[in-house]
Parts: structure tokens; C-alpha cells; sequence
């Protein structure tokens, strides 16, 4: 017989969610203040009394920001689609095929993501200057990929490997090459995987700051973090504004993380009822 939470379990877990969301809640507020109550002891107050949407305006209108949506949009869309491609593949080989050497394969591919960003975007930069891809979308997705397909392979491998073996060897019996199994036996049962992995990546590329910073300095290059950074001003940093930036970047990926949860959720119980 399951035991029921007592109330100290809930008064625990609302300070927990508060803390977690504490950050966004006042960047939310700070979105909706004039610009009188963003400095002196109006600033530490949790409320405004006249609240406007001023700084949401003044980022579509004073801004590109528009352009900075579309192209985190175009990166980090592209990026997950190569990523999830190139890693299911990988992790499938490696963890359904029987070949050598395969735990030094698996050790290089995390080895690669062990390296800090700073230590490899001189050569990443210089590389991509000499082939003229900086300024340009492809010069942030092919960086952006070799920041993202390591963490993805070794995520879909753990998955791959839950799987049971008994589903391939009826396929292989059945007559299926091993494309076909693939793609129509292991590839639908590893979909709750690929979410979750392409859900991280999605937001790995959507946040990325350093890279974007230094290789597409073109004002209709430059991603949202970026843009976002470029906000302040001459003499004075429109915390407002960049408060309602943050907002409405924050928003969607909230919404597709919810979304994207439900999703995998059912897909691992009906996938657990077919097992």
C-alpha cells in the first residue's frame, strides 16, 4: 500500500518550484514595469502599480528582433534535424552491432565534448573564415552540431540498449535487411528517446552565445542571445526591454518543452504495454 505525501512534502516542493522559477517570475514583472520603477527601492518591490507593455513594444519596433528569432529559429531547427539524424544512426551501430572496438569509439565521442568552448573556437573560427561560412547560417550549425551530436549519441545509445534484442531477431527471421529493421522496428520504438535528445539539442543551440557571438557578427546574422546583448545602449542598459526579450524568448521553448513531455510520456508507456 502506497503511503500519501504529508503536507510538509508540499510546503517543501512549492519552496523548491518557487526558488527554481524565482528568476523568470522577476524578469516577468521587470518586463512590465515603466522605466521609473526599474532603479532605486521601487526595483526590490514585487509588483508595479502601473503596469505597461511598453518594453514588448519597443523590442519588435527599436529592434530586429524579429530577424533574431528567425535565425535561431533557421540554426537551432536545422542543427536538431542534422543532429538527431546523424546520432540515431551512431548510436544504433553502436549499440545493436557487434563490431571492435567499440568502447573507444563511445570514449572518443564524449572526449570531443569534454573540450571548453573558448579552448576550440579559435580553430572553429579560423577554419570557418578561410571557407567563408562565417556571417552565415551553416557557420553555426556545423559548430553547433560538433557541440551537440556527443551528448546525443551517448543518450540514444542507453536508449537503443533498452530495447530488446528479441524484436530484431524476429525482423532478421521475418526477412528484414538490417535498414529495415531500422526503420521499422527499432526506429518507432526509440521515438520517446529522439524527443527527449532532440529537446535538449533544440535548446542547447537556441541558447548558445559564445559561438554565435564571435563567428556571424552581421547584424542579420547575429542569433537572439546575441541580439539580446546588443541591447544596451550608448550611456544606459534598457533592463526593460531586455527583460521583455528574455520573455518572449523564454515563452516558446516552455510551451514546446510541455508539449514535447506529454508526447514522450505516452510514447514510454505505450511502448512499456507493447514490450
Amino acid at each position: 500500500m502506497k503511503k500519501k505525501a504529508g503536507p510538509l512534502f508540499y510546503v517543501f516542493l512549492f519552496i523548491f518550484v518557487f526558488i527554481v522559477m524565482f528568476p523568470f517570475l522577476w524578469m516577468l514583472i521587470s518586463s512590465i514595469k515603466p522605466l521609473s520603477e526599474l532603479f532605486g527601492e521601487q526595483a526590490f518591490t514585487p509588483f508595479t502599480a502601473d503596469p505597461t507593455f511598453q518594453n514588448y513594444v519597443s523590442v519588435f519596433t527599436q529592434y530586429p528582433f524579429l530577424r533574431y528569432l528567425w535565425n535561431s529559429l533557421v540554426v537551432s531547427g536545422v542543427t536538431t534535424i542534422y543532429t538527431i539524424l546523424v546520432a540515431s544512426f551512431a548510436a544504433y551501430a553502436i549499440a545493436r552491432l557487434n563490431f571492435r572496438g567499440k568502447p573507444i569509439i563511445l570514449g572518443i565521442v564524449l572526449s570531443v565534448s569534454m573540450f571548453p568552448q573558448i579552448a576550440t573556437i579559435s580553430p572553429i573560427y579560423i577554419f570557418l573564415k578561410n571557407v567563408g561560412l562565417t556571417n552565415s547560417y551553416l557557420g553555426l550549425i556545423i559548430p553547433y552540431t560538433t557541440i551537440t551530436l556527443p551528448l546525443s549519441i551517448w543518450i540514444l545509445v542507453t536508449f537503443f540498449r533498452q530495447i530488446p534484442f528479441d524484436l530484431e531477431e524476429a525482423a532478421k527471421i521475418d526477412g528484414a535487411s538490417l535498414l529495415q529493421t531500422y526503420w521499422r522496428v527499432i526506429l518507432p520504438l526509440a521515438v520517446p528517446g529522439i524527443f527527449t535528445t532532440a529537446i535538449l539539442v533544440f535548446i542547447a543551440a537556441w541558447n548558445e552565445f559564445l559561438f554565435a557571438l564571435t563567428i556571424n557578427t552581421a547584424e542579420n546574422y547575429k542569433t537572439v542571445p546575441v541580439g539580446i546583448a546588443m541591447f544596451q545602449g550608448q550611456y544606459t542598459i534598457p533592463w526593460g526591454e531586455i527583460s521583455a526579450a528574455t520573455v518572449v524568448v523564454t515563452v516558446p521553448l516552455v510551451i514546446m518543452v510541455l508539449i514535447f513531455q506529454r508526447r514522450i510520456v505516452s510514447g514510454l508507456t505505450s511502448g512499456s504495454v507493447k514490450g
